[in-house]
């Protein structure tokens, strides 16, 4: 199996987020094959962006993620997240 992706742990991250919302950061982690500081990173910087928002409930956070933020790179600036989760969709 090669060593790269198409997506960025960023959109798998997103990705996770939006099929479990009340994903822990441990098993999103998992998921995607990273660490949770790697994790704990990404959701910061998905939600500086705007792309993601949480709430605590207990001791757990739950996640929304925001599908109308536009895709950042030039090349996909006229499509939304939204656009991109529906296309990969299970």
């Amino acid at each position: 199996m090669p060593s790269w992706t198409f997506l960025t742990n960023h959109a798998h991250v997103l990705i996770a987020i939006d099929r479990d919302p009340e994903l822990r950061q441990r098993d999103i982690g998992h998921a995607v094959g990273i660490t949770v500081g790697a994790v704990q990173k990404i959701i910061h910087e998905l939600e500086i962006g705007g792309y993601v928002e949480h709430d605590r409930v207990g001791r757990r956070n739950v996640y929304r993620v925001n599908h109308d933020q536009p895709l950042r790179h030039p090349l996909e600036a006229n499509h939304t997240i939204g656009d991109l989760l529906a296309s990969l969709d299970p």
